[in-house]
């Protein structure tokens, strides 16, 4: 046995050592945060136990071939530690024997603790551990009982070492001992991909002790018969003690000469001991829950893994040809990870309900389209719908289906035709998606991965200051979904973006003949929407403008009392425009913004002015650079005329400032006159933009340029102007 690492842990919030179990149970259930060459695990049961006696000193009669060789192999504790090695009854954290009294105290201070470690088994994605049918959980049960008995007789045979690892400092011989444990069979799934040799995933028990604080881990192989055994050369242990007030996490392995490291599943042991033993430790010590789902929880790891790297082998080169100014590595990825894990969701849909054909599918917000393509191309009748077609369409090709329009949440804007509603950031459209999948057809079920926080009509306004916006946004969506009469699920989606929390709405909380009364009640709560705060107009895409009648605290006999006049399901809805405004000040009147920013500066400057007598123009030494102000102090010294037309572009004053680069600095909320003596040489890139425009210093500042002509990037006069470089033509199109 050897100790790899051990670190002390820092507890000022007294987490300890319920910590450690929540710590655990991100090792123990998302590998893949810290070990990112996997994919995740798959809980597939667990059970309690107890461990069993040792019948004899060494290998006896039931002991296998591995045992015996196990027993002369050298990892036997008699023999004491070997260079670095350290027992859990010498240094720092040693558990001594403990009298009848203390064992009393600590057998039911375990119990609770080790209610808390099983907790995250028990309430956390139940469903991975039985995906394919009713009844594998109950055979990965049989399983782990099979595997469990057989592993016991082993250690009662005479496997003394291991157990003496497994139970702490000689416990096997105390009554004690025979407290219950925790254990659970994982399934370890490694990432598929051209550079992983391992192709398979691997099977785990994991041995939990809460009143010992220690969770082993005990790799699984084939034997020569077929059947899975413990890799003795693999197991490892992660261990909580404490010693004279002092926290200490450590990581042991079981017999360390002969561990095998493959990279994946079985890192090497310095990463065990350093990087895995440093996460533990912050993991500890956080002291809070994420409040969303584990990602993928929904669906097959495995079978998500397989197809995601399929896809993105058949869609990457889409990069390559990417003809629109977003970023192609994002967007695509994104979306080839969203077409994954809907196309797994399908296949298990169809597998549940002994469906044959492909679901349908209407996205409804579809943007670059690609999504639409990808389920398209996979098999899935299906089609898109944005109010602004896109460049990349014309790539796509005829059986990729993508229309242009908006989509009004009205009595003719239904698709009776279609299983599944997409709304894949699809803004103000978001929270009508349930509504009008309900109203399609009994059977239509929706998913919808939120970014953009929108209400029925204008932007979503929170009313509990205890949840974050992005979490009481997805409850509000919840709440319309249930109202609506789905049984709503959320997920975590693996996609790069801070927002990858979906719902889904893939079955009915009502019989269909209650469909009727069903929809009166979505009238009413849509209705009970109206008074809800909206934004001011001309903030954000389909804000609601200044109607009559629908501006927040407007009467009730002001908005009127049907709740779907004219067709529409709720006054008030406008869907995007058409032309993609552009509210980053940059099509402000160049007269405008010259104006602003000399204003600024002057401000900053103290409208102090250097004598032309007293110090030349462009002179370093008595440079003036102004001093400092904040947003706020600059807002509050212009003009209302110009605050109000700043505050209807994105950004305001600020977005204004920080265009102009070549003036200003802003930082932290503090604006700055730039001092470009202070600046970095410029980029090669950035060099062919050299002497293309005229230096502002030069031409308004009290002292001029602080820099010499020939140092400085802008031009001092018409003289030094140069052409600007010709525009790069657009990649062409494969």
């Amino acid at each position: 046995m050897a100790e790899l690492g051990r670190v002390v842990v820092r507890d000022p919030a007294s987490l300890l050592p319920g910590g450690f179990w929540a710590g655990v149970a991100v090792w123990l259930e998302r590998p893949q945060v810290a070990n990112k060459r996997l994919c995740g695990v798959r809980l597939e049961a667990r059970r309690s136990a107890t461990l069993p006696r040792a019948e004899a000193r060494g290998p006896g009669p039931n002991a296998g071939p591995e045992q015996e060789e196990q027993a002369g192999a050298g990892c036997r504790p008699e023999e004491g530690p070997g260079p670095g090695q350290r027992f859990p009854e010498e240094g720092p954290g040693p558990r001594p024997s403990a009298g009848p009294a203390e064992s009393q105290g600590r057998r039911q201070q375990g119990e609770a603790q080790r209610k808390a470690a099983a907790a995250p088994l028990l309430s956390g994605a139940p469903e991975q551990r039985g995906k394919a049918g009713a009844g594998e959980g109950d055979f990965a049960a049989l399983h782990l009982d099979s595997l469990w008995d057989d592993f016991s007789q082993s250690l009662a045979g005479g496997n003394r070492e291991l157990l003496t690892f497994l139970s702490g400092s000689g416990a096997e011989s105390q009554p004690e001992a025979q407290h219950e444990l925790d254990v659970v069979l994982r399934t370890v799934i490694p990432k598929t991909s051209p550079h992983c040799p391992l192709g398979g995933p691997r099977k785990e028990i994991v041995v939990q002790d809460v009143l010992n604080g220690t969770v082993t881990f005990l790799p699984l192989e084939e034997g020569d018969e077929g059947n899975l055994k413990v890799k003795m050369s693999n197991v490892y242990q992660i261990q909580l003690s404490q010693n004279e007030g002092e926290w200490f996490i450590s990581v042991l392995i079981f017999c360390p000469e002969r561990w095998h490291s493959d990279g994946i599943v079985y890192p090497k042991p310095t990463w065990l001991g350093e990087e895995l033993l440093a996460k533990l430790a912050r993991w500890c010590v956080e002291g809070r829950q994420s409040g969303f789902k584990s990602t993928l929880s929904l669906i097959s790891i495995m079978k998500y893994s397989k197809a995601y790297q399929e896809l993105k082998e058949k869609y990457k080169g889409m990069v390559k040809v990417w003809p629109e100014v977003t970023d192609p590595e994002k967007f695509v990825y994104e979306d080839v990870a969203i077409a994954a894990y809907l196309l797994i969701l399908w296949e298990e849909e169809r597998a549940e309900r002994g469906l044959t054909a492909k679901q349908s599918f209407v996205d409804l917000g579809c943007g670059n389209g690609l999504l639409v393509h990808i389920l398209s191309s996979e098999g899935h009748p299906g089609r898109g719908i944005d109010v602004r077609r896109r460049n990349i369409w014309d790539m796509y090709g005829p059986q990729t289906h993508l229309e242009e329009g908006a989509v009004t949440p009205n009595d003719n804007t239904l698709f009776p035709e279609a299983d599944w509603l997409i709304g894949n950031h699809s803004d103000e459209l978001t929270p009508w998606i349930p509504v009008i999948a309900a109203r399609s057809s009994y059977h239509c079920r929706f998913f919808v991965l939120p970014c953009c926080f929108f209400d029925f009509i204008g932007k979503y306004q929170r009313r509990q200051s205890t949840k974050t916006q992005y979490r009481g946004y997805l409850d509000f969506l919840t709440e319309v979904g249930s109202a609506c009469g789905f049984r709503v699920e959320e997920d975590c989606l693996r996609i790069p973006s801070t927002k990858r929390v979906c719902l889904i709405g893939k079955s009915r909380t009502y019989p269909a003949a209650a469909e009727a009364s069903m929809d009166e009640q979505r009238t009413r709560y849509i209705s009970s929407r109206r008074g809800c705060p909206v934004s001011p107009p001309g903030e954000g895409l389909g804000a609601l403008e200044a109607a009559a009648g629908h501006a927040p605290g407007a009467q009730a006999s002001q908005r009127g009392t049907e709740a779907r006049p004219e067709g529409l399901w709720l006054s008030g809805f406008h869907p995007r425009e058409k032309a993609e405004r552009v509210r980053n000040c940059a099509t402000l009147p160049r007269d405008f913004i010259d104006q602003v920013v000399l204003r600024v500066a002057r401000l900053l400057l103290g409208g102090q002015r250097s004598d032309a007598g007293s110090a030349p123009r462009g002179g370093v030494e008595a440079w003036n650079r102004g001093g400092s102000l904040s947003l706020a102090e600059v807002a509050s010294e212009l003009d209302r005329e110009t605050l109000q037309r700043l505050k209807r572009e994105c950004g305001g004053l600020q977005t204004l400032l920080r265009n102009s680069h070549q003036v200003f600095q802003v930082v932290n909320g503090q604006v700055r006159i730039r001092d470009w003596r202070e600046e970095k040489l410029w980029e090669e890139k950035e060099l062919e933009a050299r002497k293309t425009r005229i230096c502002w210093f030069f031409t308004h500042h009290p002292d001029g340029c602080v820099l010499p002509s020939d140092c400085c990037p802008f031009a001092h006069g018409p003289g030094e102007l140069r052409p600007a470089p010709a525009t790069r033509k657009k990649r062409q199109l494969l």
